[in-house]
């Protein structure tokens, strides 16, 4: 007796494993490289420069208001509790420069006091104060 094979016939499919791994690696790699904007959150009127150069870009915004009102990560803060924020901040995105947006009318003061404690934060972070160009 012979006996008869039966072949199952196979159905043609296409593996699409090896190009979702592709995709979530890619997915896990922008997820990962992409940096954070910390804006201040308010809008500041800021002073007029003639001389004011285009600065690197930063991650950190920190914003002062004509009555002395502080802001960063769209909130208000004190000016002593500014360090702890910026490493705070730090340690969600790194970053190297933070940038001041003071008020033309706020106090000179106040905005040393700032630059104050964002040195007491890590004496190597490049401050820049922002200003309107002409």
């Amino acid at each position: 007796m012979a006996r008869k094979r039966i072949r199952e016939e196979e159905e043609a499919s296409i593996d699409i494993t090896p190009m979702m791994d592709v995709v979530f690696i890619m997915l896990i790699f922008f997820i990962v490289t992409t940096s954070f904007v910390k804006e201040a959150g308010i809008d500041v009127n800021k002073p007029d420069s003639a001389q004011a150069t285009k600065k690197p870009s930063a991650t950190i915004f920190i914003a002062i208001r004509p009555n002395g009102e502080i802001w960063m990560d769209k909130r208000s803060v004190d000016v002593e509790r500014v360090s702890a924020n910026i490493e705070r901040l730090r340690a969600e995105s790194p970053t190297d420069t933070i940038i001041i947006q003071a008020d033309k009318e706020a106090k000179h003061g106040l905005v040393m006091e700032v630059m104050d404690q964002i040195k007491a934060a890590d004496d190597s972070l490049i401050i820049s104060i922002a200003g309107e160009t002409k």
